[in-house]
């Protein structure tokens, strides 16, 4: 048999669509911090990065210092918008009920955010205890790092090549990939971009969903793939 015995979920824009909020808010501080950039621009380059990596990042391309206090400042503009605005991506609950195989979530986003995003839009009692945070491991083990994924297989038993994973970012692609796992790509956020799903399907997705709705149909589609692959 060489089907899934594991699915792993990123959150932000593909749970919930929260990448849309952080990226208005990170674009908006910093633009006044004296780097110009669009939400659009935000979300292609800077989607599924820590807003700590995202600094430094900027840092080192446009040799400008930004001031230590923003990391605070969207922490705590973002925690109040997200509180507020965040909403499910369509289609996640009635997906989440198919699902036969275990699954878990494996994300950048703080244990405390995850828990305020998930508890608004009604699935962190579906995931229960299974909700990762690459931050519990360390500042220096998040995506694009394949930590997070890794920790997620061990919690659940599963050997990484038997993990499918459903990442939005190219970072979190790339993790994944470097944690030995397939990846299907998702692009129904609101912060999806003209390319997106090229540049999923280029850094290592096998494919690339638009809804939600889809998923299940997919990881059959790539289970029976692979099994008849060996046959």
């Amino acid at each position: 048999m060489t089907g899934f015995d594991l699915i792993i979920f990123d959150c932000d824009g593909v749970l919930v669509d929260s990448e849309i909020i952080a990226s208005e808010v990170e674009a908006a501080l910093l633009t006044e911090a004296g780097y110009p950039i669009s939400v659009e621009e935000m979300s292609e380059r800077f989607a599924g990065m820590t807003w700590r990596d995202t600094l430094l990042a900027i840092e080192k391309e446009a040799s400008i210092p930004l001031s230590a206090s923003l990391i605070d400042r969207v922490d705590t503009i973002l925690d109040k918008r997200l509180a507020r605005d965040v909403k499910i991506i369509d289609g996640v609950k009635p997906m989440l009920l198919q699902l036969t195989l275990p699954h878990c979530i494996c994300s950048n986003s703080t244990s405390a955010r995850l828990a305020t995003m998930l508890g608004k839009v009604g699935i962190k009692d579906h995931f229960g205890k299974h909700i990762y945070s690459a931050r519990d491991l360390g500042p220096d083990r998040v995506k694009p790092k394949p930590d997070i994924f890794l920790h997620g297989a061990v919690q659940l038993g599963a050997d990484p090549a038997r993990v499918l994973v459903i990442e939005d970012s190219v970072h979190g692609v790339h993790g994944a990939r470097a944690a030995g796992m397939r990846v299907v790509g998702f692009t129904g956020g609101a912060h999806t971009y003209p390319a997106h799903a090229d540049k999923l399907t280029e850094a290592g997705a096998e494919t690339v969903i638009s809804r939600m709705a889809a998923l299940p149909g997919v990881i059959a589609a790539l289970a029976e793939w692979a099994e008849s692959l060996t046959a």
